[in-house]
């Protein structure tokens, strides 16, 4: 898809290119229509019913309610596959990038039920994953309204600074790296004031664009909150093989460490020349 099939409405301004990369994050209202938000549901609900073996419940033992995770969906789920190809979501990450092309890395279901509790604590995403490069954007889209006490919160700015360890949410163990081999996330919650803390409340079709790199986290939900998350990546982006297994894992992807990401895995979902 290109820039020009796309409604100029739903593409991001020069301010929102700006603020994207000043800040890390911003969001963009409206960016898909009802129409698509209606399809994205659908695909959502199926997955739920049926989890794939990446998916799972990752609330802790004894708390109430239940967060819904799941990963790399979209060659099973069509609807997720039409909404990442046919939406204004490829376009929007092309312009913030400022991307020759686009690449699919994965999708993400997020699933906080009623009365979940759990937080989802400080983190960066790209740390995670098995990939290098500056070039990347993850959209966080709300499939129910999302109060602000319940939004995901970014520090700002945090993008350009240094990768933090991955670790699990619940166990706290070093994921991907050794221990030692990065920073600590600092404890933002100690003293939210020191940081530059945004978020936005949200309704379904709003999408939060944001760096994999810009540190963020979420609280939990009295109410139900499903979203759908794509995490796209730009044309600086390579391959990189980490010590241990990545979350999520790709194992069955078998590039060189540093070549860019052509595999089927990872198709250009919007490239700036077909326009």
């Amino acid at each position: 898809m290109s820039t020009s099939s796309v409604p100029s409405a739903a593409l991001p301004t020069a301010e929102d290119v700006e603020a994207f990369r000043a800040d890390g994050a911003i969001v963009l209202r409206g960016l898909l229509t009802d129409a698509e938000v209606a399809t994205l549901a659908r695909g959502v609900e199926r997955n739920l019913a049926d989890l794939s073996p990446l998916g799972m419940n990752a609330t802790e033992p004894g708390k109430p309610g239940a967060f819904y995770e799941d990963f790399r969906n979209w060659q099973r789920i069509g609807e997720y596959e039409e909404i990442i190809r046919g939406s204004a979501l490829g376009a929007a990450a092309g312009m913030l990038m400022g991307s020759r092309e686009v690449r699919l890395f994965h999708d993400h279901l997020l699933v906080k039920e009623p009365g979940t509790l759990d937080r989802s604590p400080w983190h960066q995403d790209q740390p995670y994953y098995c990939i290098d490069g500056t070039q990347t954007v993850s959209f966080w889209i709300p499939l129910d309204p999302v109060a602000r006490p319940s939004t995901l919160e970014f520090v700002t700015g945090t993008h350009t600074g240094p990768w933090f360890m991955p670790r699990s949410f619940v166990k706290k163990t070093a994921m991907v790296f050794e221990e030692g081999a990065l920073e600590e996330v600092p404890d933002v919650e100690a003293d939210r004031d020191a940081f530059p803390i945004k978020g936005w409340a949200l309704q379904p079709g709003d999408a939060v664009a944001f760096n994999m790199l810009t540190l963020h986290a979420a609280a939990g939900s009295p109410s139900r909150r499903r979203a759908f998350s794509v995490r796209l990546t730009g044309d600086d982006v390579t391959w990189a093989p980490r010590p241990h297994r990545t979350s999520p894992p790709f194992d069955e992807v078998e590039l060189a460490a540093g070549a860019p990401l052509d595999h089927p895995l990872f198709p250009v979902v919007w490239s700036r020349a077909a326009g």
